[in-house]
């Protein structure tokens, strides 16, 4: 199994970056994964635009890890409500119902996986960097 640490940002118009640390027992590898988050044209809060960016990373990264033949994975996300939303099939707010959907079917596409709560700051500061480097350009 390949356990997975996240870390992720978006700018204002919902363009982002995931960066994820891939761990098993043949070494450590990082990647690079570009996503979009959808706004669909509401005035969403920051909970929700925050619950958005981090189930299009996941989908984001979980789809390329998926394209690339990894089937069992253990991902570890920075954000707890995403966790819980997942393994405790709990309902969620409309704006998130197809998100929510989406992340499902990337995640079905694993012969095995778990999702955990945990944080890694630097993969999270590179993707903000990163975020803030092309909002300015």
């Amino acid at each position: 199994m390949v356990q997975v640490q996240l870390g992720y940002a978006a700018d204002k118009v919902g363009n982002g970056v995931a960066y994820a640390r891939l761990s098993s027992r043949t070494g450590e590898r990082l990647v690079r994964a570009a996503f979009r988050v959808q706004l669909l044209r509401q005035p969403f809060d920051d909970t929700v635009v925050a619950r958005l960016t981090s189930y299009a990373a996941l989908r984001a990264v979980a789809t390329l890890l998926s394209e690339h033949g990894i089937d069992r994975v253990s991902f570890l996300v920075p954000d707890e409500t995403l966790v819980r939303d997942r393994n405790e099939h709990r309902d969620v707010p409309p704006p998130i119902v197809l998100p929510y959907v989406r992340l499902g079917c990337a995640l079905n596409r694993f012969k095995a996986y778990a999702l955990d709560f945990g944080t890694d700051p630097d993969l999270a500061q590179r993707a903000r960097a990163e975020v803030a480097l092309n909002h300015a350009a």
